[in-house]
């Protein structure tokens, strides 16, 4: 029998990690930040996403296998914290479904001034949901004309934004003025939980790290993917990001719809932006089902381990997940169908920050485990270990979580007693405790189930 060729090149796995990580849809949040996105891209850059990429790189390709973030916590703190973790990891994804959803809608309405009433808008959105789930049910090494279709849209969206930035900025001045002090952060608290977006977008390279057994060359390919991805990623968003504040104001601009928003100011209501909006929207499809793959293997293989209910490790012949997928569609449908009667009507904003928090969150103990695998399992192969040691390493592994966990708490702290604060922090606080609830009665359910396996 001949050997089974591999399908992801070193090119693909750059593609890959700039169709997993780069999301289209985040470049207006990132531009909320104002001028001082830049300061943050670069410095989050060096602290937090190339020592997390090489760490990932490394629990990777040391933990063969469909557990990844799942495994590596179970194996430093035990299937408490690994049921913790898949949780997060799964009902991100369902929030994220709904998210965009309801920007899926939001970007067909822009680009062809249809103004729906709420059920066919609801109808639209749960088409989107649905459409979603039943393309996710192919493995995405299968689904490579996805991934890089997507990803030349995305660098095609970008490089049109912030070449059309520098044209206007040149040709009719700029509605974001810059100056020095403008690139360095305020010591307005309230404007670093926008740093939380920044980290939010470097995050899912550990998905790549899955890709292993398709590439040619996973110990040279995944940390070059890394490096070449990570920097083009970062780019593209300050590029786009400067094009946006080019056309739109920090102070008016929706996060949202300020992409497309931006794209009319620059190039006028025309047909490049029924284009660009059809770019984005497929990228959303894509977007959703190269992360499926992550979070829904780790939520079988935890459910295999008895660390979530059985139902999730239900699979196909081809070993695909077939039902947790349709409980993310479940919920992703009851969400936008509350939605348009919540007194928040940002409810793009709110269910991206609930699915930022919990994806966030789960990404807290990776670092730890990380050390601790080091400790305890000193005598595994790894094809490929990140340099140094003591010092170095602590540094490598608590600078980034600390960053995840102080920008996670000024995303859900309110920062003053404002309306506009308190509506946008208290509902985003309930849908975080709902989460922590259901967490916890699955942690003790997988107790109970492995304490009944044991006898």
């Amino acid at each position: 029998m001949p050997a089974k060729k591999k399908k992801f090149r070193l090119f693909d796995a750059v593609l890959a990690s700039v169709c997993i990580i780069l999301t289209v849809e985040s470049a207006a949040p990132a531009a909320a930040v104002g001028n001082s996105q830049y300061f943050w891209w670069i410095s989050m850059l060096i602290l937090f996403f190339v020592p997390y990429g090489l760490i990932s790189a490394e629990l990777g390709t040391t933990y063969l296998g469909e557990g990844g973030i799942y495994d590596w916590v179970r194996l430093a703190y035990g299937n408490r914290w690994g049921c913790r973790i898949a949780w997060n990891y799964w009902i991100n994804v369902a929030l994220w479904i709904a998210s965009l959803a309801v920007l899926f809608n939001d970007t067909l309405a822009q680009i062809t001034g249809w103004d729906l009433p709420v059920w066919a808008s609801i109808a639209i959105q749960l088409a989107f949901i649905w459409v979603v789930i039943l393309m996710g049910k192919g493995k995405i090494s299968e689904s490579k004309w996805l991934i890089n279709t997507a990803a030349v849209f995305k660098v095609f969206i970008m490089l049109l934004i912030g070449g059309l930035g520098i044209w206007v900025a040149a040709t009719r001045g700029m509605a974001t003025q810059f100056t020095f002090r403008s690139l360095f952060p305020s010591m307005d608290l309230s404007s670093l939980s926008f740093v939380s977006i920044i980290i939010y977008n470097f995050v899912g390279f550990e998905i790549v790290t899955t890709l292993a057994s398709d590439m040619e060359k996973p110990k040279k390919q995944i940390p070059q993917a890394l490096l070449l991805g990570g920097i083009i990623i970062s780019l593209f968003y300050m590029f786009a990001s400067f094009g946006i504040g080019v056309a739109i104001p920090v102070s008016e601009l929706s996060t949202s719809t300020g992409l497309l928003d931006s794209l009319i100011y620059l190039a006028g209501d025309g047909t490049l932006v029924l284009i660009v909006g059809l770019m984005v929207m497929f990228t959303f499809f894509a977007n959703l089902v190269s992360w499926a793959y992550g979070s829904l293997y780790v939520a079988k293989y935890a459910a295999e381990n008895y660390d979530m209910p059985r139902v999730f490790a239900s699979a196909n012949s081809e070993g695909v997940p077939d039902k947790s997928p349709i409980l993310n569609g479940i919920i992703a449908s009851v969400l936008v169908v509350v939605a348009p009667f919540l007194p928040n009507q940002d409810v793009f904003w709110s269910f991206f920050s609930v699915g930022v928090f919990t994806l966030m969150v789960s990404y807290v103990p990776m670092f730890p485990a990380f050390l601790k695998l080091r400790r305890i399992d000193p005598d595994r192969e790894r094809p490929f270990k990140v340099g140094g040691k003591g010092l170095f390493l602590k540094l490598m592994a608590y600078v980034p979580m600390a960053l995840i966990v102080v920008s996670l708490i000024f995303t859900v702290v309110p920062m003053n007693t404002s309306p506009e604060e308190l509506n946008t922090k208290i509902p985003l606080c309930v849908g975080i405790l709902v989460s922590v609830v259901i967490q916890e009665i699955l942690v003790a359910q997988g107790a109970k189930r492995r304490a009944g396996e044991a006898k």
